[in-house]
């Protein structure tokens, strides 16, 4: 039995390592290092484009509950998460170079997995899972196009943030702390007063955007939004948003700042941190002219700006069944953003239900059904939902899940707390069926 898988995002190596963790020969197809993009910076596996955190690690949040459902189900990417984390709060966040290393050596080193590089311009024969991301090359991206109908994909842009290092910044101007002092102080936050803010805006609303191709502001999907795009909603957008100063409070002042911006550490060394919600498509110049109005960065070094760039995803529902299958031939799936699941987390996901469900098939099995009240199977059944009339990629989120059905009291966090316990239970007493057939390394 043999599989091949096209890219080794988060999404492609965690089809191939469960493919591979059942004994089933892997050929695992990278283009890079012979061919990257503008949002790559490295020829290592499971880069991660945008931010270094991998969102909420509590379970009281569905993308937490989602960690927790896949560490329970031995997950390649949050074994190698939880062995690179670095310190931020109620979230996991990793040194975004020692995590991706680790999952290439893992790749790399497993008896069933055989990496070949450069690009795959047609789909291969046989059993096939396709996780080329939402950067997927033309040539992929025309020949799955010809295989589905171009009226299945669709493209959006999504936006990285820059990232400076930790001794360029002021912290004579900045403090360290967590909102609500929830979790260890990680976050170094940059306080602004009203008038730092306003000449800030002003300068952010006016600045000069790079050249995006097809770029308007309707195309940007809002979990990513350009924080120039968010600014020129309204002059105090962002302070609902990235640079909200809620549970902040100043220990210079004793006071919460009229706007904050958050800075999280990057890699394990503390050495690098990135501005927090300021994905951006600012030209190069104007990033560091403008961010550097910030007063805790006007002496920031940037070793890395913004960059905006294109995804692509598909419209699932009714081409893709809830396990990523291509309904109208099953001898293919899908995994990662380009399914329409939104966020690392969720791509690993996916990746790990089209691994499992394809070794599952060829080995004469029936597929494990991932209940709707688990995050894993709500993701898979959202993406596959005929009834969904505005398909867009979405994050794992509780209401996705069905409501428990009966009224709780001590608000939300109670009754997430509660969807989070039912989820657990049904994932523990599955827990031995889906990793029965494995066959270790």
């Amino acid at each position: 039995m043999q599989v091949t898988v096209i890219g080794a995002g988060l999404a492609g190596c965690e089809a191939a390592w469960q493919l591979a963790q059942r004994g089933i020969a892997v050929t695992l197809h990278e283009m890079k290092p012979e061919k990257t993009t503008p949002a790559h910076h490295t020829a290592d596996f499971a880069e991660l484009c945008c931010s270094n955190s991998l969102r909420s690690d509590q379970i009281e949040n569905a993308v937490g509950l989602l960690k927790e459902e896949l560490r329970r189900l031995d997950s390649l990417i949050l074994a190698c998460a939880d062995a690179t984390r670095v310190e931020a709060g109620g979230a996991l966040a990793v040194d975004r170079y020692g995590f991706s290393k680790l999952v290439t050596e893992k790749i790399r080193s497993h008896p069933n997995i055989t990496v070949i590089p450069g690009e795959v311009t047609a789909i291969p024969e046989g059993n096939v899972i396709i996780a080329s991301g939402p950067l997927t090359s033309d040539a992929l991206a025309a020949a799955i196009a010809e295989k589905i109908g171009d009226g299945h994909t669709l493209n959006f842009f999504d936006a990285a943030a820059p990232l400076v290092t930790f001794e360029s910044v002021d912290m004579d101007s900045a403090f360290f702390a967590s909102r609500y002092d929830k979790g260890t102080a990680d976050y170094i936050n940059c306080p602004m007063t009203e008038e730092e803010y306003d000449a800030f805006w002003q300068a952010l609303t006016t600045a000069e955007e790079a050249s995006v191709h097809g770029f308007e502001d309707k195309n940007v999907f809002e979990g990513c939004m350009p924080v120039e795009v968010m600014a020129r909603r309204g002059h105090n957008t962002l302070c609902y948003g990235p640079l909200k100063p809620r549970g902040l409070r100043d220990p210079k002042t004793g006071k919460e700042p009229y706007a904050v911006v958050q800075l999280r550490r990057d890699n394990a060394q503390g050495s690098v941190y990135n501005l927090v919600g300021f994905q951006t498509h600012l030209r190069f110049p104007e990033q560091k002219r403008v961010f550097s109005m910030i007063p805790a960065l006007h002496d920031a070094e940037f070793v890395r700006y913004g960059v905006m760039h294109r995804n692509t995803y598909l419209r699932s529902p009714g081409m893709l069944d809830r396990y990523y299958r291509l309904i109208a031939d099953d001898r293919i799936a899908f995994a990662g953003q380009m399914t329409g699941v939104e966020g690392y987390i969720e791509s690993a996901a996916s990746g790990f239900l089209a691994g499992i469900e394809m070794a599952r098939r060829l080995e004469g099995k029936p597929p494990v059904d991932f209940p709707r009240e688990t995050a894993i199977g709500a993701l898979g059944l959202y993406i596959s939902d005929t009834t969904v009339s505005d398909f867009q990629p979405m994050n794992v989120n509780f209401g996705i899940m069905p409501p428990l059905g009966y009224r709780i009291k001590g608000g939300k966090r109670v009754k997430n707390a509660q969807l989070a316990a039912r989820s657990l239970e049904k994932i523990d007493a599955m827990r031995e069926d889906v990793l029965s057939d494995r066959k270790g390394e």
